[in-house]
């Protein structure tokens, strides 16, 4: 056994000397050259599928932080895909989501540094929480028709889900190498959204002979109340971020011991020191804007119950279609990736134009809001049964919405994690994201909620998301490199070095571009 020091792997300070290496700064190679990991049960190698893996490893730890979602807010989005949250009468979903994303939208500025300070393991598993009371509040609801309740815990799963989505977007951006981010986050994004699919399996069997628009069973809603449970607790079972080892030896870069003034300073930095990424924010306030009219003004307002729930089933798995196709041509090492990132440009405005030109065509057909009620005797919702033009085609469309669902938020993770490899500012774009996702949610869920015509959200939807692949297409086309160095991740405005990289977390050897 042989020790070597990378010294590439060791940046310069400020004052242009290296800092003092300590011993996790020797990477340690065995007999034949390879790179032994430390020791511990944590290092202890297990082939998969012809793979190596270690329960420190990135792989692992995504699919653990997976797994957690698939619990947690994969079961949210089956029970959210229904439609008004498993009613009849979309008000009371209308209030707690907009309740829940409001405050989202302030917790998602702030979560970045909650998630540096007390570390992703804490912070996914106290975002999970929220999950289990915002079922709870609906089975409730269909007893009591508590308002108040909802919309408590609406604006409670806005706080924890702030916590859960930032502590998962450092992981999926930080823990990979250049190379892998692509497929890190089209695993990430499946089997996240197998939780959709097994959740509207839920619906779909126990409410399977539900012909009229009705609400959902008390055991639908009990049995995402368990699988949410068990996320919050699955999430306690992760390895802190300084233990996660990468197959090439190199480690997270983490902050050394955060305090608010710090990370105050990290959120301003990211913004002012790269204030191209503005140009992302219109993609980041469009992400999820979609969800209210498809899941409010199409499935829950024109089909029945046990079609709704179809529908669900079938949305989450076109979802697993699009993060899949996406994640691995993004990954397409034979192409630079300043170039994929063009041609990802050019997708998602192709199927902008494509998928919501198709729905115009549908949505133009149908019902105003006034008139889309069964106290209307012309108003019959859409059974699987009528099979036809008068089901297979919104099926379809659907399907495609779930399909480009997937592509948008594929492309922007890849997007913010090609601008940086450091969990710092990882955590601080994730906080971003997040943060103004919400605010976009936060407002169509109030339109609808006034009321507002079908048509008018639709068109909004759509125009939104047209122009905010225009307003990002400079930073996409010029800002992201084929792969961005150390040094460039570390330039921080009043800090060294020393500063910044917390013991233990430097990167043991040199983390090679994605060209």
């Amino acid at each position: 056994m042989s020790y070597e020091k990378n010294e590439s792997a060791l940046p310069e300070t400020e004052a242009g000397s290296a800092p003092a290496r300590a011993a996790e700064d020797v990477a340690v190679l065995g007999p034949d050259g390879t790179i032994v990991r430390p020791p511990g049960w944590k290092y202890k190698g297990f082939r998969v599928l012809g793979k190596e893996l270690w329960y420190a490893s990135p792989d692992v730890q995504l699919y653990m932080v997976a797994f957690v979602c698939f619990l947690c807010p994969g079961m949210f989005n089956a029970l959210g895909g229904m439609g008004a949250g498993g009613q009849v009468d979309t008000h009371a979903q209308d209030a707690a989501a907009t309740a829940l994303y409001s405050v989202f939208a302030v917790v998602g500025f702030l979560s970045g540094s909650f998630a540096n300070t007390f570390g992703v393991k804490l912070t996914l598993s106290l975002g999970g929480i929220g999950y289990c009371i915002y079922s709870a509040s609906f089975l409730c609801y269909s007893h009591t028709a508590n308002d108040g309740f909802v919309i408590f815990a609406g604006a409670f799963l806005g706080l924890c889900a702030g916590l859960l989505w930032t502590g998962q977007g450092t992981i999926m951006m930080a823990y990979p190498p250049e190379n892998k981010k692509g497929r890190y986050i089209s695993w990430f994004w499946v089997i996240f959204n197998l939780g959709g699919v097994i959740g509207a399996l839920i619906p779909l069997g126990q409410n399977i002979h539900t012909t009229t628009a009705g609400v959902v069973t008390d055991g639908t809603y009990a049995g995402f109340i368990v699988l949410m449970a068990l996320g919050a607790v699955l999430a306690l079972c992760l390895c802190n971020a300084t233990s996660v080892v990468r197959d090439d030896g190199s480690k997270v870069i983490l902050m050394k011991n955060p305090s608010v003034k710090s990370e105050l300073i990290g959120l301003k930095d990211t913004l002012f020191q790269d204030p191209w990424i503005v140009l992302l924010f219109p993609m980041f306030f469009a992400s999820n804007t979609f969800t209210t009219y498809q899941t409010n003004d199409m499935n829950a307002a024109f089909f029945d119950t046990r079609t709704r729930a179809l529908n669900n089933l079938l949305y989450w798995l076109a979802q697993m279609m699009g993060a899949t196709v996406f994640g691995y041509a993004l990954d397409f090492h034979s192409i630079r990736r300043s170039l994929r990132a063009r041609f990802a440009l050019l997708a998602l405005t192709v199927l902008t134009f494509a998928i919501w030109g198709g729905g115009y065509a549908w949505q133009r057909l149908q019902l105003p809001r006034a008139l889309a009620t069964s106290k209307n005797p012309d108003y019959h919702p859409v059974d699987w049964s009528d099979g036809g033009k008068l089901y297979i085609g919104p099926m379809f469309l659907y399907m495609a919405y779930g399909f480009y669902d997937a592509c948008w938020q594929t492309c922007i993770y890849w997007f913010m994690g090609a601008l940086s490899n450091s969990g710092r500012k990882a955590a601080n774009l994730a906080g971003f994201y997040k943060g103004i996702q919400s605010a976009g949610a936060a407002v169509f869920w109030r339109l609808d909620g006034l009321g507002k015509p079908f048509d008018t959200i639709f068109g909004a939807t759509w125009g939104l998301l047209a122009a905010s692949l225009l307003i990002a297409s400079p930073l996409i086309t010029l800002r992201i490199k084929d792969t961005v160095t150390l040094e460039e991740d570390l330039k921080f405005s009043d800090e060294t070095m020393e500063d910044v990289i917390a013991p233990g977390a430097l990167p043991e050897k040199t983390v090679h571009g994605d060209v």
